[in-house]
């Protein structure tokens, strides 16, 4: 079957880039003095997907997502421009930006098991799925979420739960502002003791049983993460929390936006 490139977008090339600087596969082709040579990982991937579409154009296609590709992981300090040893064989072309080597955190950050390999960032697929709801849970929701994501890069993983928390509570505090239509109120209540709680019951005390269950079924596990992370006692916070964070925040910002109507009714 004949594959389409034109198909293939940042996130795709991103997990194809994890995948082949995991298990590099460079058969016939040199890397030459770089841990990664762009052109030929390239045309490994070109040999082993079953595409048939001609080399010249799958390059032409292919080159600047993994430019793009190969420049967040740089800036993500997982690799970096240049020969990976002292005194290595290095080419012009790879001097020009086809080059690459991975950092030590890049080795770590490789070896580390991940159940995802890939989580999108800003402005890939994750910042569409949160597009929706950008304007009805406001900026202070967007920036704590795209925060969480860029922590879960990093595998920072208590700041990534501490970040998915805040931004499910930019959750509720907008919700219970569109209900109460009176901000001041919502943030004075928030602002008191066991604030959390009163805005909460703001929303959901007099919804029936199942809205109130599913809803606390979100947030209760969002909110235990935040308190986790804000408190000064060792953490046990890992990659499968902070993972479940942000599923969970997304879920719960696709709940609330679902049942918007019945939350702010009065």
């Amino acid at each position: 079957m004949e594959f389409d490139y034109s198909q293939l977008k940042q996130e795709d090339i991103t997990k194809i880039f994890i995948e082949m600087l995991r298990n590099p596969r460079y058969g016939m082709y040199s890397q030459y003095g770089y841990d990664i040579y762009l052109p030929n990982l390239i045309r490994v991937y070109f040999s082993i997907s079953n595409g048939t579409t001609n080399e010249a154009d799958a390059m032409s296609y292919l080159m600047p997502l993994f430019y793009s590709v190969a420049w967040e992981f740089c800036r993500r300090g997982i690799i970096r421009p240049g020969i990976s040893r002292y005194n290595g064989q290095s080419t012009e072309d790879g001097n020009a930006g086809n080059g690459y080597s991975i950092t030590p955190f890049g080795r770590q950050w490789l070896n580390e098991s991940s159940q995802n390999d890939f989580i999108p960032t800003e402005p890939e697929r994750f910042a569409q799925m949160l597009e929706p709801y950008k304007d009805k849970f406001g900026f202070g929701f967007h920036q704590k979420a795209q925060e969480a994501i860029r922590c879960y890069g990093a595998h920072a993983y208590l700041a990534c739960c501490a970040m998915s928390g805040a931004a499910a509570e930019s959750i509720l505090l907008a919700t219970a502002i569109s209900k109460i239509e009176d901000e001041s109120i919502i943030l004075q209540q928030y602002r008191s003791a066991h604030g959390r709680s009163k805005i909460e019951n703001e929303l959901i005390g007099k919804a029936n049983k199942n809205l109130q269950n599913e809803f606390k079924s979100f947030s209760s596990l969002l909110n235990y993460w935040r308190d986790e992370a804000a408190h000064g006692s060792k953490s046990r916070i890992e990659e499968n929390e902070a993972f479940t964070a942000i599923a969970m925040l997304l879920r719960f910002a696709m709940f609330i936006d679902a049942k918007w109507d019945e939350l702010i009714s009065k």
